[in-house]
């Protein structure tokens, strides 16, 4: 884990590594940071009118907008920073070859910059979540500690295909393929129990809810603010195990191809 030490030891450079990742994102856009706003915004806007307007299959759902958008607020930032972070080694290529630093703060500082957006998103439905469900004006603050564990789930994550993809390129591909059916294979359009099969086939369910590593992290988020009650403790409990597994084998993979990625570059 000395691996994530580093962020803090060479804070200095993680912080210039932020800004540069941030400022490049941004760079000669009016809207600046709005438009990584707009993209939620409007896959929510999307949905809620196919799915709650058009199909309507979302009326056991009470407060379905606020449902859809805090499962899609996690989705985004953890779509987002594992499709950026799987390209951003090879796009520090010249930072990386000219200078010998921990280059895990590249991902890093990739996962940080979607982080910020992630926050911010989280603020403002959990201020729509206390405007409208007053069962969540006392629960609202679960939501904090449970996006750091949310974060260090993607940050771990993040770093494993950032590594693999320096030693085979066929990565970032398969990321970007892999997204499309795991965002339809992960309850954030609907619920589980919502399903017409979910008591023929209870076990499968159970298979596709433990066996995706986001959908814990994201039921737990949900329940605070959505639910306006206490997290599953087994939810709780499996989001810190997975936290705590992604960040270890992030620190295992990455140590183990440290010294091919300036060669591979």
């Amino acid at each position: 884990m000395s691996i994530y030490a580093d962020v803090f030891r060479y804070r200095d450079l993680f912080a210039g590594l932020f800004r540069r990742d941030f400022h490049a994102r941004y760079k000669g856009s009016v809207l600046g940071m709005v438009w990584s706003l707009a993209n939620p915004l409007l896959l929510l806007a999307v949905y809620l009118l196919v799915f709650s307007l058009l199909w309507k299959v979302t009326g056991p759902i009470q407060h379905y907008p606020l449902y859809l958008v805090t499962g899609l607020t996690a989705w985004v930032f953890f779509s987002t920073a594992l499709t950026s972070a799987a390209r951003s080694l090879l796009e520090h290529g010249n930072l990386i070859r000219k200078t010998r630093f921990p280059r895990q703060l590249v991902p890093l500082s990739v996962v940080a910059t979607q982080a910020v957006t992630f926050g911010i998103m989280l603020a403002i439905v959990a201020a729509l979540c206390v405007a409208v469900i007053p069962d969540a004006r006392t629960t609202w603050p679960l939501a904090v500690p449970l996006a750091v564990l949310f974060v260090a789930l993607v940050a771990g994550l993040s770093i494993v295909v950032a590594a693999l993809n320096i030693v085979l390129r066929d990565v970032e591909h398969l990321v970007g393929a892999v997204l499309l059916p795991w965002f339809f294979l992960t309850p954030i359009l609907y619920s589980f129990d919502q399903l017409p099969g979910f008591q023929r086939h209870h076990a499968l369910v159970q298979v596709l809810y433990y066996g995706n590593p986001i959908t814990p992290g994201i039921e737990a988020l949900r329940a605070p603010l959505w639910a306006g009650e206490l997290p599953s403790a087994v939810d709780t409990i499996y989001l810190v195990v997975a936290a705590t597994a992604a960040l270890a084998l992030g620190a295992w993979v990455f140590t183990r191809l440290d010294d091919r990625i300036a060669v591979e570059l």
